[in-house]
């Protein structure tokens, strides 16, 4: 019987299905891909947080879309994706290593030139979906870093497990890890 964990983000309401990973762990899996309502509601609040920034960065794939909506809500023309495979656009871009609690293999990030040139001496704000490990987050600031860009703020939707006592990022919710 498949198991939920009940969460208010910011007054709405979303019940998660809570899945095993391995190990005895389960995390409360979030997604928001094609829930276009949620993803406004989210990129909405935070974009509040995010006054000032002049670039979004985001690692594809879930942030995409948050990453789209919280561009347009600050008004921005572009905003700034890590692929996590190269591009033949992205031969001259510059790219990092990172682990991932929801990827089983190291990960490399790849940013294009062009990505790394719109972040160059402007004030950056990192965001994604999810925060747990940091792992994807810390690839985020290296691509930041080596673009010349200056981290502005790291936002979040989701907090999970002890990320959510980090003083160095904003989220909008907090969801547990569960071990059975």
């Amino acid at each position: 019987m498949q198991r939920y964990y009940p969460l208010d983000i910011c007054g709405y309401k979303h019940d998660l299905p809570i899945l095993p990973i391995g190990n005895g762990i389960s995390i409360c899996f979030f997604n928001l891909h094609g829930a276009q309502a949620l993803t406004e509601h989210c990129a909405e609040k935070l974009a509040e947080k995010l006054q000032g920034a002049e670039v979004v960065l985001t690692a594809e794939s879930k942030g995409l879309q948050l990453a789209h909506c919280i561009a347009r809500r600050l008004g921005h023309e572009f905003y700034c994706v890590a692929r996590k495979s190269k591009k033949l656009y992205m031969q001259d871009g510059v790219s990092v290593t990172v682990k991932s609690i929801t990827t089983a293999a190291d990960q490399t990030l790849y940013l294009s030139a062009h990505d790394a040139a719109l972040m160059r001496g402007k004030k950056v704000a990192i965001v994604d979906d999810v925060i747990s490990t940091g792992g994807s987050l810390t690839g985020l600031e290296k691509l930041v870093e080596l673009a010349g860009g200056e981290i502005f703020r790291k936002a979040f939707v989701l907090a999970e497990g002890k990320a959510a006592d980090r003083e160095d990022i904003v989220y909008l919710a907090k969801i547990p890890i569960i071990t059975d």
